[in-house]
């Protein structure tokens, strides 16, 4: 019954080209997530972490910022449209569990609880480390083995009990500090991932905001992106995987 149940939606996943699913347990991390979690998660001992790889031709319109044509249509392409996709995907999703007789809640792929935390109800990187699909890098992005960081990742909360993933312990970002050079706000403090240790010690959120800040006029959008095009995880990469 559960292997039929995550077939469908394997299926409905391969039908609307999402590249990445894996499922996290959160009972044995309750205690970690919760300073950076809302209360939402409480009642799911589980999660589906989904993502959906950015177009490496969007991404590549990074390297010449100035253009407003090229922010344009990152912006367009590599938020509001994944996001959307996203969103579609974790509703239908979480309505085929339900209808399994199974509880489900999809978060929003975008919105804050928190905006001076910047975090959701669970963050979607969060998810996608437990769900074993990639690792933390120096960038505080999550990088897919495959994709690198051009993905976008979505969540859906559940009690459904699928198989769990397990979580990748390695870091693969080495000696490279191509995020932490390549950050225009200079908020990367190019230490590796560690769990016990907190964001802050990676990543000067403050300074990141004030960079943002500072873009937002009228013959500039608010996009900056350095450090996923940046990251050599992910470039060139067209290959399709699941998971």
């Amino acid at each position: 019954m559960i292997l039929l149940l995550f077939k469908k939606i394997m299926q409905l996943a391969e039908a609307q080209a999402v590249d990445c699913i894996g499922v996290a347990p959160l009972v044995k991390y309750r205690e970690e997530l919760r300073p950076f979690c809302g209360k939402v998660i409480e009642d799911f001992p589980r999660a589906l972490s989904i993502g959906i790889a950015l177009q490496g031709t969007i991404v590549d319109l990074l390297a010449d910022r100035d253009c407003y044509e090229n922010v344009l249509q990152y912006k367009t392409h590599a938020y509001t449209v994944i996001n959307n996709r996203l969103d579609n995907f974790s509703s239908l999703a979480a309505s085929i569990i339900q209808q399994h007789g199974y509880r489900a809640m999809p978060l929003p792929a975008a919105e804050r609880i928190d905006s001076n935390r910047i975090c959701a109800s669970l963050p979607h990187k969060a998810a996608a480390y437990l769900a074993g699909l990639g690792w933390i890098g120096k960038s505080c992005l999550f990088i897919h083995p495959s994709y690198g960081p051009r993905v976008r990742w979505t969540t859906v909360l559940t009690d459904a009990p699928f198989k769990e993933n397990e979580t990748l312990q390695s870091v693969r970002c080495g000696s490279c500090h191509q995020c932490v050079d390549a950050c225009p706000a200079k908020a990367l403090t190019g230490r590796n991932f560690v769990p016990s240790e907190p964001r802050s010690a990676r990543f000067d959120v403050a300074r990141c905001e004030q960079y943002f800040q500072e873009l937002n006029n009228p013959q500039q959008l608010s996009v900056c992106g350095m450090c996923l095009y940046a990251c050599p995880y992910g470039k060139g990469r067209t290959t399709h995987h699941k998971g």
